[in-house]
């Protein structure tokens, strides 16, 4: 897991004093019995019993490193199981070979051959005992590192969640800001004398983007086919401003269209893309998307005309550079390691953002086209 809800120093100390602490009053407790059944008190029963608690504390430490080397707390139940009754047979087995003869060499020492030490007869019950102690040992072990686990998805959800909600609200400012909507809608209205009808389309695009930001990002994936419907949304309404200056090309292949991808993740390389490539420059310059879909991978890339040092140079008044931290963020919550966003310079004057990201199944594609669908059904047209 990327955190944990302890830092390893607590964690070690923690394990070891639930360590200590759990054996030693394991053998405090089969002291006790002895006395109650025995009806007496034998100094060397107390030796007896200490040799079973640093036993058993070696014995499961060891265990629990093996646990760890091999990634045991991974594993599914049923893979999981078999291997600790082993285990655990192992460990009770070679306890009760060490505690004995530890036990014999103590009485033989101690107090000559004729004292009463260790009574092997009763080995395979010994063992029997150790075994159920050990199964306490692992569920807990085990049971703990599933409790981290499920804290750490439910963490790692609610951070998903926060994540998109800043999406949503990144987006928001990107598109809801007074000079972006100043620059469309005055465009739009000195089209409405000259061209009515590009006008509208021009309103349309305007309008489809604002509903596209609002509702979607509630969701955390959509058709890739929607995404770019509202790239060209926005490439459209940006190329009244820019005229001349943006030239844009949507090279997609149709057997990517139905990959579901986060909502506005395009979108927001799009914006970057002009915002620090192309509208700073005075020829303007042009810019490329594309899709692949490899295997189980989906691979975009959104490459504009422009210089990462001129972009990283630049003023950002407006919070940009947020949006691609975001989309990193999301990206990580939504796909771990499987998915990842890179920003590099490709030529001289060609920067490319790509994306890598795992093709989920179909079922779960339909399910967000569905939830997509309820969605947009419910707006007003």
């Amino acid at each position: 897991m990327s955190s944990t809800a302890f830092s390893s120093p607590q964690r070690r100390r923690l394990y070891w004093l639930f360590q200590i602490v759990g054996w030693v009053l394991y053998g405090v407790l089969g002291l006790i019995l002895v006395m109650v059944f025995s009806h007496s008190f034998q100094p060397f029963i107390l030796l007896v019993e200490l040799y079973v608690a640093v036993t058993l504390l070696g014995l499961s430490h060891a265990m629990r490193n093996y646990v760890k080397r091999y990634g045991w707390v991974n594993l599914s139940i049923g893979a999981l199981l078999p291997r600790l009754l082993l285990a655990h047979t192992v460990v009770a087995v070679l306890s009760q070979i060490i505690i004995g003869l530890l036990s014999a060499s103590s009485a033989q020492l101690l107090m000559g051959s004729s004292a009463r030490s260790y009574d092997w007869t009763m080995l395979i019950g010994y063992a029997i005992n150790v075994e159920f102690v050990m199964m306490l040992w692992s569920t807990l072990y085990f049971g703990q590192h599933y409790l981290e686990r499920y804290r750490q998805a439910e963490i790692d959800k609610w951070k998903l969640t926060a994540a998109v909600r800043e999406a949503e609200m990144q987006t928001l400012k990107a598109q809801i800001n007074p000079h972006f909507l100043f620059n469309g809608l005055n465009n739009i209205r000195a089209l409405i004398g000259e061209d009515p009808e590009c006008a509208r389309r021009m309103l349309s695009h305007l309008s489809e983007l604002l509903r596209y930001a609002i509702q979607l990002n509630r969701t955390e994936q959509v058709p890739l086919s929607r995404e770019l419907a509202v790239v060209r949304d926005y490439l459209q309404l940006e190329s009244l401003q820019l005229e001349e200056r943006l030239h844009y090309t949507l090279d997609v292949p149709e057997e990517c269209l139905g990959v579901s991808v986060p909502p506005m993740l395009v979108q927001a390389l799009v914006e970057n893309a002009i915002k620090h490539g192309i509208a700073p420059r005075p020829a303007g310059g042009e810019l490329r998307v594309q899709a692949w879909c490899t295997g189980p991978e989906l691979r975009m890339t959104v490459e504009n005309t422009g210089s990462l040092t001129a972009a990283a140079d630049a003023p950002r008044p407006d919070g940009t550079g947020t949006g691609l931290r975001n989309a990193r963020e999301r990206l990580r919550l939504l796909f771990g390691s499987a998915a990842e966003l890179t920003l590099t310079q490709t030529a001289p004057d060609i920067v490319a953002a790509t994306v890598r990201l795992p093709i989920l199944r179909e079922e779960s594609r339909m399910q967000n086209e569905e939830i997509m669908s309820r969605q947009l059904s419910g707006l007003p047209g």
